[in-house]
């Protein structure tokens, strides 16, 4: 995850795994290879509800967008390590509600680019950005196209924190609050990552992970490690549903994917910045 590899125009490597496509292959998606499929089938074996868990994250994010553009009124949005393009995707969900939302993707994973490009081109209210998430400053300069810091702004961390290791280049804690001293009053921030209270499970998938993408991964870590990520300054906490597992966060159906077990869970919930 560095400037170099995601401002070039890498190949994309078919045969080592990739957290995005592995994540597409969860969902039943296609921009996937067998690698992949090889290294998700590992990973149920360890933690069974995984398929389960991507689906209800990725219907958290459709609620979390959807209540962030409709109760807090906000119109622009940066998705950091967004992903392979699926149905309802962020600027979807956003304009939806209205249709000047504009919507900043971060992501520096090869086929992401080139997928989100070819499918948001068209769209003057969409950037797609080739960083690492860390690079913070870099980030809001070249988002500043579309995105006025001026004005409040939501900032997506959604499943993606477990990507990003503790090392010299920073880590999750120091990401957000370097991302929250940019945003203006009335913001909001969305944080979620994968979390086990079983350090059995949190060492296996890691390495495991860790093993299959080639170092491209962080940790899976504990509530009480993503809790700490929300005394960032600045930040308070919506109340009403908290932290929690991301299925229970304004669930708006009853058709939820219940995980089977809970060996894992996706762990968070959204803040807004004072």
């Amino acid at each position: 995850m560095n400037d170099e590899t995601a401002d070039s125009q890498d190949q994309i490597d078919m045969h080592t795994p990739s957290a995005a496509r592995m994540y597409d292959y969860l969902l039943g998606g296609h921009y996937n290879y067998p690698s992949d499929r090889s290294a998700c089938d590992q990973l149920l074996t360890t933690a069974p509800s995984t398929r389960e868990l991507a689906v209800n994250n990725r219907a958290f994010l459709v609620r979390v967008v959807r209540h962030i553009a409709s109760h807090y009124g906000i119109r622009q949005f940066i998705d950091h390590g967004s992903g392979l393009p699926t149905q309802s995707n962020v600027h979807q969900v956003a304009q939806s509600v209205d249709p000047s939302c504009r919507v900043v993707y971060v992501d520096n994973d090869p086929m992401v680019l080139g997928y989100g490009r070819a499918f948001l081109e068209e769209n003057q209210n969409v950037l797609i950005l080739p960083s690492d998430m860390r690079k913070t400053k870099k980030i809001a300069a070249d988002a500043a196209q579309i995105i006025d810091f001026s004005q409040p702004v939501a900032a997506l961390f959604v499943s993606v924190l477990h990507c990003v290791p503790d090392d010299s280049l920073g880590n999750p804690r120091r990401m957000i609050e370097d991302t929250v001293s940019l945003l203006a009053p009335g913001s909001v921030v969305v944080i979620c990552q994968l979390v086990s209270e079983e350090a059995r499970i949190r060492d296996e998938v890691t390495e495991l992970m860790r093993e299959q993408t080639g170092d491209r991964w962080g940790r899976v870590r504990t509530r009480a490690e993503v809790n700490d990520f929300f005394t960032v300054p600045r930040l308070r906490i919506e109340e009403e549903f908290g932290l929690c597992d991301v299925t229970d966060w304004r669930p708006d159906t009853d058709l939820v994917r219940r995980q089977e077990t809970q060996e894992w869970i996706e762990y968070g919930g959204l803040a807004t910045v004072g």
